[in-house]
């Protein structure tokens, strides 16, 4: 059995809306034994090392439904079965997964496992363990015929136990993990930002973080004083709270004259440990101090001697000022039953299924460590002692859960007084989150009449023993943090938009940016070229991918995420986040065919769906494409709108009809219209050659990409005015758009360049040079990825074929596959093949040679369209080139210039800026109205 091939998603993909592993499984030889021939001896050994098992429902869905499917006459697979194992050992170690799906890939033995995850480096290792682990029960004649060699020194309680640690160190702790559920419930997204207990609630400026109980509201000086029990002591001592009498020491010598001082008996501990570390209690004489004295140094250079309190140990939960849980701790112990040795009771003690390793269960294991030998010394006991029955001998002097303890709720029977008590304590500290412990023989009496003391006051107390006492009721304490960190009201998410496509989705993003950016709000927004904060480029790179998104939800500063997102992040690792307020889907176009299982225009749309499907608000869908259109049917948002240029596109016409949202361009007498029709009004929002980036509403691929982000930004609440505005101030400049129709207008010829990579934007931008004014010749610098099928090359080059007056056919840096000229000589062939005269083509293979000879082969009047890879790289050059000809060369004829004169638009305007003769009023590529003049001498 070989892993193939792995991918890990974070988050929805075509497999999930939820984070899975997928694993491409070849079983090789093991194909030929289905558990029907691995036989009973096989069920029987993988449920007696697994029993979790017989609880798997499978295809049956009840208990039991997987083994009766491995005993049917038949019986299942073991990529089945492989996957059922992993599910089970991730469960063992407490991750809370259920999902997992085996399908075969249509090679022999060969299956694509997936399953559910709660953190990858568990998932992963899982797999490693359950593939070693069916290796071992295979029956001889399996692995011999599988030529699998027989792991001598295979030990399964040896790989079990570590696995449940190697889960433990990955995992999130009790108390953080109760945090990260309440979130959950409450739908506050989460993020972890470490391998430890660092994670973010909320996203953007919206954002809160914890670590295990310390939040982002806690003050930090709360968290000093409570680290140093000396100031905690007094402090609580001059509000008249309950406090033990201390000293603090440094030297063998001070500690025994503190506890003489303090009068015995004494407790002795770290200044500024936790967890009960290197803490001695009810030590009575000086030669015991001067033993725990030595103890609690390897803890802390300072050490505390205080009076003990005699009682029981209590633990009281106080969060933003109120006490929402009190438990009584139990140390770790054993009771006598006149027969085992204490070794023997531990060991017993251990077999409740309720103790595991560190904080896997509910209880952990008992130890006969430094701690539990001391205090068997104390009493006179060794490990071997035989307790009498009944007899309580304890193993630890606290009863912190992590070293054995048990807890039991008593929160609904704390005596007022001493709730006050806690709740004043936490106060005095300072700190949102605080556990404070309190000695007293009975809790439900108050501490002025029963006595007792606080003996200390935690920052970040665990919430283990309240959210799973051994006895009594589980309290919900992380609920109360949650309300606190996002009081009722209040949000947690910030608005995100996804916008996926073949073509558009970079100038759609960019343009859904700038919208919400003249509001005044701060968007984050992924795009192909870069990740941008408030407009500004803080990753540069191919950034469409979760880990880009992440990127922005993380930001503190972003108000709303704008996620450009790429077919191949979504294949490759799934998307960040779980939903989007609106998810809109541009169109549905041959590229990347053929790669990563897209094999045809149906698989691709699958992959761009997902957006759809995630939408909670709002679907955006093209309407002029079959493909996109067919999503309506998948997607569970609240609404759904239809992006249409067919003014008389039949559903989009029954969905108007019916209340539903549009925005369609309609023909008018001023030119054509975006409008926007939205439970059952019809709002004219902006004329389409009033948009720059449209050219004068020429570039039509434009005008979509700007109804889009008109419909995207008014399904997330913008007003109509913001959106003019914004649509009529976003422009195809190299710094607004990088790679999308840049025009550059200070040569004698006009450049334009575009990122165009594939057969639909190729169309495009070679539509676009058709509805230009031209008076001079076109030329085009040709180019095509090198991964693209066969096919898709030969298309882009057919596109072209007869629209220009010449072609530079040119390859891309980076070859993806290809040999060096293969791409140019078959860009060459097909233009040949369409007719294109052999002198009007030429082979200039690289980027930066072609570009150069595009330009230097222009003159004036002319139209370069050039191709780009390496965009950055080939603006510069363009911006760079200097051209032979020059409007400003001595002698040239008088030539108009343009001149914008926004508001001076008559002859009387003219006048006052001392100007005379004849003016006309034309409008420029930008769409910007200007006077021509004629240049006087």
């Amino acid at each position: 059995m070989k892993i193939l091939d792995r991918s890990v998603y974070l988050g929805p993909s075509l497999y999930a809306h939820f984070p899975v592993i997928r694993l491409t499984v070849d079983l090789g030889e093991l194909e030929e034994w289905p558990s029907a021939r691995l036989g009973e001896t096989f069920i029987g050994r993988l449920l007696e090392a697994l029993p979790g098992l017989e609880t798997h429902g499978c295809s049956y869905r009840e208990a039991g439904g997987f083994v009766r499917r491995m005993r049917e006459d038949e019986g299942t697979w073991l990529g089945h079965i492989f996957e059922h194992v992993v599910i089970e050992l991730q469960q063992m170690a407490g991750s809370d997964v259920t999902f997992g799906k085996t399908r075969g890939n249509g090679n022999f033995g060969q299956y694509d496992v997936v399953y559910q995850y709660e953190q990858e480096e568990v998932g992963l290792e899982a797999a490693d363990v359950a593939r070693r682990l069916l290796f071992h029960l295979l029956p001889e004649e399996a692995r011999e015929e599988a030529g699998i060699e027989r792991e001598e020194d295979f030990n399964w309680e040896e790989e079990h136990d570590q696995f449940i640690r190697f889960s433990q160190r990955r995992a999130l702790g009790p108390s953080t993990a109760s945090l990260v559920k309440a979130a959950e419930e409450r739908n506050i997204p989460w993020l972890r930002l470490n391998r430890y207990s660092l994670v973010q609630l909320g996203h953007g400026c919206h954002q809160k973080r914890i670590q295990a109980t310390i939040t982002s509201e806690t003050r930090h000086i709360g968290v000093e004083i409570a680290s140093d029990k000396e100031e905690t002591n007094k402090l609580l001592a001059d509000l008249g709270l309950p406090v033990a009498r201390q000293v603090l020491v440094y030297s063998k010598r001070e500690a025994v004259r503190g506890a003489r001082r303090v009068g015995y008996p004494v407790v002795v501990k770290p200044l500024n440990a936790n967890h009960g570390r290197g803490v001695s209690i009810n030590l009575e004489d000086d030669d015991a101090v001067v033993i725990a004295f030595e103890n609690a140094r390897k803890h802390s250079r300072s050490v505390i001697i205080e009076s003990f309190l005699s009682g029981f140990d209590h633990r009281l939960l106080v969060v933003d000022g109120n006490l929402v849980a009190a438990s009584k701790r139990v140390p770790g112990h054993v009771v006598g039953d006149g027969k085992h040795t204490i070794e023997e009771l531990v060991e017993i003690t251990n077999q409740d299924p309720r103790r595991g390793i560190g904080h896997e269960k509910v209880l952990t294991r008992l130890e006969l460590d430094y701690q539990a030998m001391r205090l068997l010394e104390l009493l006179g006991y060794s490990e071997t002692s035989v307790p009498a029955e009944g007899e309580v001998v304890y193993l630890r002097s606290t009863g912190n859960l992590s070293t054995g303890g048990t807890a039991i709720d008593v929160t609904d029977i704390i005596h007022p007084v001493n709730k006050v008590m806690a709740e004043r304590a936490a106060r005095a500290i300072g700190l949102d989150v605080c556990g404070v412990d309190f000695l007293t023989e009975d809790i439900s009496v108050s501490h002025k009449v029963g006595g007792g003391g606080i003996c200390e006051v935690n920052a970040a107390p665990g919430f283990r023993m309240h959210v799973a006492p051994s006895e009594g009721t589980p309290r919900d304490v992380a609920g109360p943090v949650m309300d606190m960190l996002f009081p009722s009201g209040s949000p947690s998410r910030v608005p995100i938009a996804s916008i996926t496509g073949t073509n558009g989705k970079t100038t759609t993003a960019r343009m859904t940016a700038h919208i919400f950016k003249m509001t005044g709000r701060v968007p984050g927004l992924t795009t192909t070229d870069g990740v941008y904060i408030d407009g500004h480029l803080t990753v540069s790179g191919d950034m469409t991918g979760p880990a880009s998104a992440r990127i922005v939800l993380r930001d503190p500063k972003v108000e709303v995420a704008v996620m450009e997102t790429a077919r191949g992040g979504m294949l490759r690792r799934g998307l960040a986040y779980r939903h989007c307020d609106v998810g809109a889907v541009l169109n549905v176009q041959a590229d990347h065919l053929g790669l990563k299982g897209v094999e045809t225009l149906e698989d691709l749309a699958k992959v761009k769906r997902i957006v759809a499907e995630i939408a909670k608000d709002t679907a955006v869908l093209n309407a002029d494409d079959a493909l996109c259109l067919q999503m309506a049917g998948h997607t569970k948002a609240e609404h759904l709108c239809y992006v249409t240029m067919n003014q008389r596109h039949p559903l989009v016409k029954d969905h108007i009809r019916a209340g539903g949202r549009a925005i369609v361009l309609e023909q008018g007498m001023g030119g054509n219209m975006l409008a926007l029709y939205d439970n059952g009004q019809h709002i004219p929002l902006l004329w389409s050659h009033l948009i720059p980036a449209t050219l004068d509403g020429r570039a039509l691929h434009n005008v979509q990409n700007a109804m889009f982000a008109a419909a995207v930004t008014f399904s997330m609440g913008v007003g109509l005015e913001d959106i003019r505005h914004g649509l009529r101030t976003f422009d195809t400049s190299f710094f607004q758009a990088p790679g999308r129709m840049n025009i550059f207008h200070d040569h004698p010829f006009k450049v334009i360049m575009d990122y165009a990579h594939n057969p639909a934007a190729v169309k495009a931008m070679v539509d676009l040079v058709g509805r230009l004014d031209v008076e001079g010749k076109t030329r085009v610098v040709l180019a095509a990825p090198g991964d693209r099928r066969d096919e898709d090359i030969q298309e882009i080059a057919r596109l072209c074929a007869g629209k220009f007056d010449h072609y530079i056919c040119r390859r891309d840096d980076g070859l993806r596959g290809r040999s060096s000229d293969e791409v140019p000589m078959m860009l060459r062939e097909t233009l040949l093949a369409e007719g294109v005269p052999a002198d009007a083509i030429e082979l200039v293979p690289e980027e930066v040679r072609a570009v150069q000879h595009g330009l230097e082969g222009s003159r004036r009047d002319d139209l370069l369209l050039v191709f780009a890879d390496a965009i950055g790289r080939t603006w510069k050059q363009i911006q760079d080139f200097q051209s032979d000809e020059s409007p400003e060369q001595e002698g040239a004829p008088n030539t108009p210039h343009a001149v914008d004169l926004s508001d001076f638009l008559d002859s009387s305007g003219l006048k006052e800026l001392g100007l005379d003769g004849e003016m006309e009023l034309v409008r420029d590529e930008r769409g910007v109205r200007v006077a021509v003049i004629e240049e006087a001498d």
